[in-house]
């Protein structure tokens, strides 16, 4: 059940994962909220959000008749690509904006919608529910562990997870003291902590352990952050705007600048097959 306390204060202050998407591109009812993935174009941004989103589709080869949960799903645009453009008929999702699932609730009744984290899915008494698990552009923010080990249950044996994450280069380790401390406000600022993040040696490590098999890490730093960067500044370009909600966009797109120019942090999709129950 949705808690009215939760519903009360995203009113007044906003939601932290809240950003005006007007300003983005996309003044849809069920918009889009994601960095995009940028491939030669650099102007589209719900063009570029809903590639974002098949690639996901993609790597989780999904079809017609899977069951799928879409976590962290924002305003639904990713919801209505799912049903519109590969047919999916059995769609749950899971949201923590109280007012995105309210009119999800609204718009998609035929959704089972819910107002809950996803690292607390076991709330939801979903146990093996679900062919395929995705998450657009928003799992970086939870820890790794507690992610699989909220996913895992709800995920039928043989069933695709696929999620986007952010990774340590191989050239972090040779990093100063000084430059981690700096990492470690900057991705702070984004709502990441920078303890939880890995190399590729142990994101695959920790798939196998949690009981995954077929990982497959795709880089994406060029495409998303280096993409979405571009767009923002090709479109703030001769504007003065100093509220709030431009200025939460422009250091995004400058933090995506930052991390892609350093190279240090890799913005990546991670797809893999549940081995077990």
């Amino acid at each position: 059940m949705p808690n009215p306390k939760q519903g009360w204060i995203e009113n007044v202050f906003g939601h932290k994962y809240a950003i005006d998407v007007t300003r983005l591109g996309d003044d849809s009812l069920l918009a889009w909220s994601n960095l995009g993935y940028w491939q030669d174009q650099h102007h589209n941004y719900r063009l570029a959000c809903q590639s974002l989103a098949d690639q996901i589709a993609i790597s989780a080869q999904l079809k017609k008749n899977d069951r799928v949960l879409d976590l962290g799903c924002g305003q639904g645009a990713s919801l209505l690509h799912w049903i519109d453009h590969y047919s999916i008929e059995q769609l749950s999702a899971v949201e923590l904006q109280l007012n995105c699932v309210k009119r999800i609730q609204t718009q998609l009744p035929e959704i089972h919608s819910y107002c809950e984290s996803f690292l607390n899915l076991k709330a939801l008494k979903l146990l093996n529910s679900f062919d395929a698990v995705l998450c657009v552009d928003a799992a970086y923010h939870s820890e790794l562990n507690s992610f699989l080990s909220s996913v895992s249950p709800v995920l039928n044996s043989k069933g695709h997870l696929v999620f986007h994450y952010l990774m340590w280069s191989d050239t972090w380790r040779d990093c100063s003291n000084f430059k981690k401390q700096q990492y470690r406000y900057l991705l702070k600022s984004a709502d990441v902590n920078w303890q939880n993040l890995m190399n590729e040696q142990q994101l695959t490590r920790t798939l196998s352990e949690q009981g995954y098999c077929e990982a497959e890490i795709q880089d994406f730093s060029e495409s998303v952050l280096n993409g979405f960067a571009t767009y923002i500044e090709n479109r703030t370009t001769g504007r003065k705007r100093f509220d709030l909600a431009q200025i939460k966009i422009e250091m995004t797109a400058k933090l995506c600048r930052k991390l892609y120019q350093d190279g240090l942090v890799r913005y990546i999709q991670i797809s893999a097959v549940k081995t077990r129950q």
